[in-house]
This record gives C-alpha cells, sequence and structure tokens, in this order.
C-alpha cells in the first residue's frame, strides 16, 4: 500500500486555466509538495503534519487528569466521577481502535485521519460547554472515539511514506509527539486551569485541531483503498466485546473488589469472546485482524513487549504521585515537577533512538529500553524518607528513556513484518495492546500497593509493587531479545524516498 495521487482536479473548459480549476487550498498543497519531492523532503512535511495534528488531539489529557478537583467543583460533581473523563476516553480508544484501523486500510488512510481531526475539533468545542459532568464523560468518551482514527492512521501514513529501514527512526518522532504532547499540556495549560478556567483549554484546542486539519488536507498523501468487500461487522463486535469485559474488569477490579461476580464475569467473557473472534476471523473474507500475522515473530513478540513495558510504565505513573505525597510528604506541585522527568526523558529519548535504532538494529534497542524500564522500577523500589530527589528524578528519567527507545523500535518492526495494505489495523491492534497493558498496570499495581500496606507497612508496599512492575518489564526483555532486527539497506545519509505527493 503505497501513497498515491487523487485524480486530476482541473477541469478543462474554454478559456480557463488549469490553475484556476483548481481550489486554492490544493494548490497551494501542490506547490509545496512539488518543492518537497523535489529535494526528498515530502515523507518529512507527511511526519510533521501527521503530528502536529496528533499533538492538539493529545496535549489535554495531562492537563484533565490534574483538573479534576477543580472540575468536579465547577460541575457540583465528585472526583471520583469525573476520573471517568480520564479512563473513560481510554477505554474507548482501546475497543474501538481495531475498526477505524481496519477502516482506513480500507477507505484510505487520509480520509479516516481527517474524519478523526474534524471529530476531535467538534467534541472539544463541545466539552467546553459542557453543563454537568454526564455530558463532559459523554464528549470525552465520543471524541476519543472518533479521535482515535488519527493514532492509527497517523501510522499508516508515516509507515507508507518512509522506507521500511528508516521506520523506526520516523517512529521515533511519533513517540516524541505521543509523550511530549501531555508535558506541553501541563507546562502550558497548567496556569491557564488553575487561575482562568479549565473550560479555556478546550477552547484553544478547537482552533489548533481545524488548522491541523486544514494543513493535512491540503499536504498529507492518499493511500490505496481495498476493492469492496463485506466489513467485518461480525469480528469487530466480538473483538471488541472481549476486549471490553478485559478493561472492564481491570478497571472495576479495585472498587468492587476482584471476587466481585461482575468483575469475574467480565475477565471470565474475555477469553470466551476472543474464542469466538478467532472462529469468525478464519473464515472471514476480510477479517479484521489477519491472524496470520500473530504467528510472526517480529508481530507477537514486540506485541508482548508493548504490553509488558505499558504495564510497568504507566503502573510506576500512577504510583509515583501517590509514593512522593503520601509517603514522603511533598505537595502537589513539587510531586508534579518531579514526575514530569519521566514523559520529559520520553519525548527527548524518542527522537534519539529513532536514529540509533536505524544504525543498531530493533531488537538491541528494545533490549537496551526494557532494561531501562526494569532499572528504574527497581530504583522506585528503594526509595524511602531519606532518599534524596536526584535519585527519584534518576530513577524516573531512566523508565522514560526506556520508553523512548523500545517504542519506536517495536512500532517499527510490527510494521516492517506485515503488509502495507494492513498498516492501519495492526498499528491499531498495537495501540490497543498497550491500552490493556496500561490498565492491567495501573490496577493491578495499585492492587497489590494497597493491600499489602497494612501487612508490610506503606513504604515497602510500594516496593512491592515496583518490584511487581520490575518483574513484568523483565519479560518484556526476555521477548525483545528475540526479535529480529531489520535488515538495513542503503547509506544512512540518504534521505527517505520520496513519494507521490496528494495533489497533482
Amino acid at each position: 500500500m503505497t501513497p498515491e495521487r487523487p485524480p486530476d482536479l482541473s477541469v478543462e473548459a474554454p478559456g480557463v486555466s488549469e490553475e484556476s480549476s483548481v481550489p486554492w487550498p490544493l494548490l497551494l498543497g501542490q506547490r509545496v509538495t512539488n518543492k518537497a519531492e523535489d529535494k526528498g523532503w515530502y515523507p518529512w512535511i507527511v511526519l510533521a503534519t501527521t503530528l502536529f495534528g496528533l499533538l492538539t488531539i493529545t496535549f489535554t489529557i495531562t492537563i484533565l487528569a490534574v483538573s479534576i478537583p477543580g472540575i468536579a467543583e465547577d460541575l457540583d460533581t465528585s472526583a471520583a466521577t469525573l476520573t471517568w473523563v480520564i479512563t473513560g476516553p481510554l477505554l474507548a480508544f482501546a475497543v474501538v481502535g481495531p475498526a477505524v484501523g481496519k477502516l482506513g486500510d480500507r477507505n484510505g488512510h487520509r480520509r479516516i485521519y481527517l474524519i478523526g481531526m474534524a471529530g476531535g475539533a467538534v467534541f472539544a468545542a463541545l466539552s467546553a460547554l459542557a453543563w454537568s459532568a454526564p455530558a463532559l464523560i459523554v464528549f470525552r468518551v465520543l471524541g476519543a472515539s472518533i479521535g482515535a482514527a488519527t493514532g492509527p492512521a497517523s501510522m499508516a501514513l508515516i509507515n507508507t511514506t518512509f522506507p521500511r529501514e528508516r521506520r523506526a527512526q520516523a517512529m521515533g518522532y511519533w513517540t516524541l509527539v505521543m509523550a511530549g504532547g501531555p508535558v506541553l499540556g501541563v507546562v502550558v495549560g497548567g496556569p491557564v486551569v488553575e487561575y482562568l478556567s479549565w473550560r479555556l483549554i478546550f477552547v484553544a484546542q478547537v482552533p489548533i485541531a481545524l488548522l491541523g486539519l486544514f494543513v493535512a488536507f491540503i499536504l498529507l498523501p492518499d493511500t490505496e483503498r481495498e476493492e469492496p468487500a463485506p466489513f467485518d461487522l461480525k469480528g469487530t463486535l466480538l473483538l471488541a466485546s472481549a476486549v471490553g469485559g478485559a478493561l472492564f474488569g481491570l478497571n472495576r477490579g479495585p472498587e468492587m473488589g476482584w471476587t466481585n461476580p461482575v468483575v469475574i464475569a467480565g475477565f471470565l467473557l474475555a477469553p470466551l469472546l476472543m474464542l469466538l473472534f478467532v472462529k469468525v476471523e478464519r473464515s472471514a473474507i476480510d477479517p479484521l485482524l489477519p491472524l496470520r500475522y500473530l504467528q510472526k515473530r517480529n508481530v507477537r513478540l514486540p506485541l508482548a513487549v508493548e504490553f509488558t513495558n505499558n504495564f510497568a510504565y504507566m503502573g510506576g505513573f500512577i504510583l509515583t504521585p501517590l509514593l512522593l505525597e503520601q509517603v514522603l510528604g511533598y505537595g502537589e506541585t513539587k510531586a508534579g515537577l518531579l514526575s514530569i522527568a519521566r514523559p520529559l526523558c520520553f519525548s527527548i529519548a524518542g527522537p534519539l533512538a529513532g536514529y540509533l535504532t536505524v544504525r543498531t538494529g530493533e531488537r538491541k534497542a528494545a533490549t537496551f529500553g526494557t532494561l531501562a524500564i526494569a532499572s528504574s522500577m527497581i530504583g522506585m523500589s528503594l526509595v524511602t524518607l531519606e532518599t534524596s530527589d536526584v535519585f527519584i528524578v534518576v530513577a524516573l528519567g531512566l523508565s522514560g528513556i526506556g520508553a523512548g527507545a523500545t517504542l519506536p523500535a517495536m512500532a517499527s518492526s510490527i510494521a516492517n513484518a506485515v503488509d502495507d495494505r494492513d498498516l492501519g489495523v495492526i498499528g491499531a491492534a498495537q495501540q490497543m495492546v498497550s491500552q490493556l497493558g496500561a490498565v492491567a498496570g495501573i490496577q493491578i499495581l495499585q492492587t497489590i500497593q494497597t493491600s499489602r500496606e497494612t501487612t508490610v507497612g506503606e513504604v515497602d508496599a510500594f516496593s512491592n509493587a515496583f518490584l511487581t512492575a520490575a518483574g513484568v518489564a523483565l519479560v518484556g526483555t526476555a521477548c525483545a531479545i528475540a526479535v529480529k532486527s531489520t535488515p538495513r539497506m542503503g547509506s544512512l545519509r540518504e534521505p527517505p524516498t520520496a513519494v507521490e505527493p496528494a495533489v497533482t
């Protein structure tokens, strides 16, 4: 699946030049892409365009997390209820991701990306106008459901534009935005929320998202579209239900109790529905997720690495502020500043690791990254009342460096192992597995910490949870060692192979 030019937009008519019959935004895009193509820059134009759009969708996540008490007070509700503003969109993304990824493979990733951007802008405006907690939660969940299209679509557009041996380099910048967006949100949006209003975050998001939509419309390439075939609706519903059941059990387990019949039902239904999904996919004309890919080493092992990495990374992400505030007695401001070390190192390490992965291979990069995350978790397990802030920052930074080194390597390994026509759905499956790992890590590690506190004490309870995360990260190391690196071709100094721009 390679980017292709859409049909010529000019209309021949007496006395009318070709240029005058092309809408001016597309004419502008044509001139930019032609010049970029001549210089071999067009893949970087596509990368920058997709990442700008992705940034407009992701930067609000951290702001909402730290603003829940203020939003709850403004909407006259509880902070516990408002946590669904964060967890609801995460669950929605994991459930609908494969479906929107498949739609991109069928109908063109540019189209799906533009729909996701437009939907993100619409629901950001509605979120700014939310009159109650339920309204805000619904708008955020619906916005995440349609905005989920931007994730796999952006990955597919990047991977189809860059040659296989350079995908890790490009995905390094993708991780920069995914990790750096929330940091930017805290730095820029924090004062706005504290001194003005949380609604202004969404008000500002609307024009920025519309700008990203406009730029993407004129610059992004189209991708080949498949021949019409029945959409795998049965497989989509089964996979969504299986993932939803697992996520529901993980999400409600700490609140309702892991032995609650409703929680147990969620966990029991998930594997049963997954077995039905496998059966349906084997006979589907155009399966949602081709099962043959799961038999490939460079698909199943990188997926395992991403699950274990997110388990440790996100589980530690939630535990860290609790440790700093409850055990060390730090205030929210100091705890927040120390915690920024993790995503900051993540955002810096991503692009650097992408370049290094091109030279060293995906296996070495992922092995180093998983070991760094395990070391970070071990470091955090050693934190006591006497631990210095420098030690904490170094430990948290190791976690960010590890995630930044691992994600581009595993993303490119998976992309290089599948057909280009399936890049959308495999990218969505990759993000779904990562989301499952994140939710599992958050809920299970928190449960370990709270359950152990009464028997071993507060400090050791956190230590037990972090050591569990380290053990899971080491399982990821074992998987990373078995990944095969992509063969390197050509000089590293050569620019990426240019492809057809969006408009001719």
